[in-house]
């Protein structure tokens, strides 16, 4: 599949959010709920982009104002250069939403259900690709086969293959993976390379922050409705300011942490210690004077750099 796209956005944005607020007006006498913040955020065509955040963040709320489910409080969005407001319906257009929930009929083929989905979009008959999306995802050799008798990693590629139906340049996957084995998982993962490949750009929600790491170009990381960062991934992890030094023992074992390494945050591993530290208050020098000054012998040493997971709980406090 090429890239069939018109109208691509002259600046290089595929959605793009101003000062977007939610507030949910609090029910019995509750305060209200302020979901989103005066979020700001640029989507670059053409990526897979990451939007992640701990439950609860404003993920779910974001997207469905995307989808037009959820009316924002305040703020702009536009998606594909079509502002949500001023043109709703092209906007939904422009994006193909895979939510988390299985919302397939039990007793449609794939084929159909993507027949259908096409109908609704309003897709005449000459310019439905069902048997091609199909292929794209993995199944057409189930196109003729209830759905309920599809496993669960086959159903969450037809839901993926029902967002594609009208041809969107945007496909938001929400938790895609969810529930899904290993390898499942990295059959979809394989799916959503190839189609950004192909020229869709992908906006992945995750809770498997490996997963993140694995597939995305460039992060943004909400937190209590505010965007908190934003930026290519491999920045993101390079500006990490905790790393870990590791010490291999000479004894070979221990069973406790000395007070005086405690408290520069040592922690047994594998036998001998692990200490995580920011290079900007500590050297891995003083870490190793400190071991000694311990009286203990260090036989090796090894350092390990900080993984997605590591960066997310630094910047969400969890």
């Amino acid at each position: 599949m090429t890239q069939p796209f018109i109208n691509t956005p002259t600046d290089g944005i595929a959605i793009r959010a101003r000062g977007v607020q939610k507030t949910y007006t609090g029910a019995g006498g509750s305060a209200p709920k302020h979901a989103l913040k005066g979020v700001d955020l640029d989507i670059p065509t053409g990526t897979i982009f990451g939007l992640l955040g701990p439950n609860g963040a404003g993920k779910s709320t974001f997207i469905n104002i995307m989808a037009g489910t959820v009316i924002k409080t305040d703020g702009s969005i536009s998606v594909w250069g079509t502002d949500i407001d001023d043109n709703p319906r092209q906007a939904r257009a422009n994006i193909g939403i895979v939510p988390q929930e299985l919302n397939i009929d039990a007793y449609f083929s794939p084929r159909q259900t993507l027949e259908l989905q096409a109908g609704l979009f309003g897709v005449p008959k000459s310019e439905r690709r069902s048997d091609e999306i199909l292929e794209i995802v993995g199944l057409t050799e189930q196109a003729h086969t209830y759905a309920r008798r599809l496993s669960g990693g086959m159903r969450r590629r037809l839901l993926v293959a029902k967002a594609m139906v009208h041809n969107p340049p945007i496909l938001v996957l929400d938790e895609p993976t969810a529930g899904v084995d290993v390898a499942l998982r990295q059959r979809l993962w394989d799916n959503i390379r190839a189609l950004n490949e192909a020229g869709v750009t992908i906006v992945l929600t995750t809770h498997y922050l490996e997963e993140a790491e694995a597939l995305c170009d460039q992060i943004a990381i909400l937190n209590h409705g505010q965007m908190i960062t934003n930026q290519p991934k491999d920045q993101l992890m390079a500006g990490a300011s905790r790393k870990e030094l590791r010490l291999s023992l000479k004894d070979g074992s221990m069973h406790a942490v000395p007070d005086s390494l405690a408290a520069i945050g040592a922690q047994l591993h594998e036998g001998g210690l692990a200490v995580r530290y920011d290079p900007s208050t500590m050297s891995a020098a003083e870490i190793i004077a400190a071991v000694s000054a311990a009286g203990l012998e260090i036989s090796d040493v090894s350092t390990a750099e900080p993984d997605l997971e590591d960066v997310f709980l630094e910047l969400t406090g969890g």
